[in-house]
């Protein structure tokens, strides 16, 4: 988020030196820096044994399954928050989180923080949020997340971290797709 008024008092902000973070939005009647601040998201993917929890969400993208992800709120750690969302949006639960590193999405300015989980119980019961989750084999998701660029770059990871050797998992990489159209093929 990027201030130009003082959320506190409505004065316009003057752009204030702070040695090395350099020009930052400062409130001289407050004697507050206002940093740019991204909006913290988690974006996990649930693994059970050969299969990865997909959603389909079209205010996200029209054509493409995603990985499950939600913002963090105030008072709850990144760990929480991958707990809480699986939860809410598949009624499932998880264990074994581990981070897998960050991605931004400038256009929302959005800290993606992004993680992999192993399922550990429940049915899943799909939240109103999402349009449709259940579990995809692994090996068919860069397939099924075809306009998901970031959603795609973790699924590799995944499957580097679960130590695939296959190529079928890879058959829908841009490089094997015809004229950008990245079906399901055989």
């Amino acid at each position: 988020m990027k201030f130009k008024y003082c959320p506190v008092c409505g004065q316009k902000l003057i752009e204030k030196y702070s040695w090395d973070e350099g020009g930052v939005p400062y409130c001289p009647v407050d004697d507050i820096m206002y940093f740019d601040t991204p909006k913290p998201c988690i974006i996990v993917a649930v693994i059970k044994e050969d299969k990865i929890l997909l959603l389909k969400q079209s205010y996200i993208f029209k054509d493409s399954k995603v990985l499950l992800s939600g913002y963090v709120t105030n008072g709850e750690t990144v760990e929480s928050t991958v707990h809480r969302e699986v939860l809410e949006e598949a009624g499932i639960k998880v264990k074994d989180i581990k981070y897998l590193g960050s991605e931004y999405l400038e256009s929302k300015e959005i800290l993606m923080l992004t993680f992999m989980a192993m399922y550990d119980g429940g049915t899943i019961k799909k939240s109103s949020e999402v349009e449709w989750v259940d579990w995809s084999n692994i090996e068919d998701a860069l397939c099924e997340m075809n306009e998901d660029k970031i959603g795609k770059r973790i699924v590799r990871k995944v499957l580097k971290e679960l130590g695939y050797t296959g190529n079928k998992a890879y058959r829908c990489e841009e490089d094997n797709c015809d004229n950008g159209n990245c079906k399901l093929k055989g």
